[in-house]
């Protein structure tokens, strides 16, 4: 995989810069922490080389210093809110989250339950929270939150939520999802901190964008592609120009609320720390790009995936004409197209040869593979084992798959589970090809070179399915595929 990004440079500026700012203060830090922290899957993609769970490899480097306090909106509880991409909800992403942190030797302090309201469903929740032996705390919709500063700054706003408790220097706020409620917790913390007679700090960590990247950077371009749904917009800081003569890059969301943060600030300690919502984060990101053309040649292919993204989603009746039509306005301002994609042209010329769907993939050195349906196979599962065997130089004629392998899962398909597909998905084809590896040399080979396929691009003719694209997403292969319009 060709690198554009120094990961280990990363982790040390990252944690150093992050000790620095807890200095700044009086020895506390409350640091809202964005994006996800054990699977940034779209920071990998679009800067080769970021680890995707970076940050928490950074949290490891100061786990002594560090507590955890996961934020969750009642209303996200009660709504039953999931998680997209695993398909879980907030709160069992919450339960998730801790297992997960306590599981690398981090310190979950608490959870704090936003804009709290009482019902069975919060009450459930909170009771699997206190078996785990973790405190809860209750925070309260404010009335004039976020404007009306007297009013938040007051007992009968801030001061009506529960103080939590905290012992260590940095404490990490983060979530299950966006609209959790992390900022307002933060904020809240720095006034009862304040009551207490501690100065206490407050720090945002996202890694997009990157402020230090000129505004149209590819790399920042595909942090808006990623969010068209959001209709978040990169936008130079103006309160960091007009305070340093400096051109930095933030999002619309943070310079809207930073006025009103500022006057937050001035409420509960007199003077605002930050002249900008730049100066607020700490994101070091910028400076550990160890090769620009890397990324931007990355950043655009991730361009593209979104708009395939959207525009299956769009099909599907699952977003407005609006978010696709931002997508295509991000790949002009990137310029890019389609046919920037090489597997997509490769994937569609194979389609019109063989009149079936048909996919192709694009591996490291620039060779492309293709692959169609077959009375066996998905387009998927084909192009995949097309490209395992060529890995593996094992000759494209010859079967690596016994049809004692690929008998038996047919036929437990069609006979006992119903399906009218006899086709292989590829976790089973996988499976069929690991079954055969154990007296097959060619098999074994073939399955071998599965990691040789991480951070491959892939396009595919027809619809994925679920099965499918988790399991290419689980092998790094960046897929995009056509939405069926019949």
């Amino acid at each position: 995989m060709k690198i554009g990004f120094d990961n280990k440079k990363y982790l040390k500026m990252q944690s150093e810069h992050i000790q620095e700012r807890i200095s700044q203060f009086d020895g506390k830090l409350y640091l809202e922490f964005g994006g996800k922290l054990f699977d940034d899957y779209h920071a990998s993609r679009v800067l080769p080389g970021f680890a995707p769970d970076s940050k928490l490899q950074m949290l490891m480097t100061m786990k002594d210093d560090a507590e955890i306090v996961i934020a969750i909106c009642a209303a996200d509880i009660e709504n039953n809110k999931l998680r997209g991409d695993l398909g879980i909800s907030y709160d069992q992403e919450v339960l998730r989250l801790i297992k997960e942190f306590s599981s690398r030797g981090l310190y979950v302090s608490s959870v704090v339950i936003t804009q709290y309201s009482h019902s069975k469903a919060i009450d459930r929740f909170k009771a699997k929270l206190k078996r785990r032996k973790i405190n809860v705390y209750q925070h309260y919709y404010i009335d004039g939150y976020p404007t009306n500063a007297k009013a938040i700054i007051s007992s009968n706003g801030f001061g009506k939520n529960d103080y939590i408790e905290t012992t260590r220097p940095l404490v990490v706020v983060t979530a299950p999802g966006p609209g959790s409620g992390k900022m307002a917790t933060c904020l809240s913390q720095l006034y009862h901190e304040n009551l207490h007679g501690v100065k206490a700090g407050y720090a945002k960590y996202e890694t997009f964008p990157i402020w230090n990247l000129d505004l149209n950077h590819p790399v920042n371009l595909a942090y808006e592609a990623a969010t068209a749904d959001l209709n978040d917009v990169n936008m130079i800081d103006p309160f960091h120009l007009q305070a340093y003569g400096k051109i930095t890059v933030n999002y619309n969301r943070d310079v809207e609320i930073f006025p009103v943060l500022k006057n937050i600030f001035e409420e509960i300690d007199g003077s605002c720390p930050y002249q900008s919502p730049t100066d607020m984060g700490v994101n070091m990101a910028g400076f550990c790009i160890s090769d620009d053309e890397v990324c931007c040649q990355a950043s655009k292919q991730e361009i593209i995936r979104r708009y395939y993204e959207t525009y299956t989603r769009y099909i599907n009746e699952e977003c407005s004409v609006d978010e696709l039509h931002k997508q295509e306005l991000v790949m002009e301002k990137a310029g890019v197209s389609i046919q920037d994609r090489k597997c997509v042209i490769a994937a569609q010329e194979k389609e019109k040869e063989t009149k079936v769907y048909s996919g192709a993939i694009e591996l490291e050195d620039g060779t492309i593979i293709t692959g169609k349906t077959t009375s066996f196979m998905g387009t998927c599962s084909a192009t995949l084992i097309n490209a395992l065997k060529y890995l593996a130089h094992i000759p494209e004629a010859e079967n690596v798959i016994s049809p004692n392998a690929f008998g038996p899962i047919q036929e437990l398909k069609t006979r006992y589970l119903g399906s009218v597909n006899p086709r292989l998905h590829i976790q089973e084809v996988l499976i069929a090809l690991s079954l055969s590896a154990q007296d097959n040399e060619s098999a074994k080979k073939t399955l071998e070179a599965l990691p040789l396929l991480d951070n491959t691009q892939a396009h595919f003719t027809s619809n994925i399915k679920t099965e499918d694209l988790t399991i290419l997403n689980h092998l790094g292969i960046h897929s995009t595929y056509e939405a069926d319009k019949r």
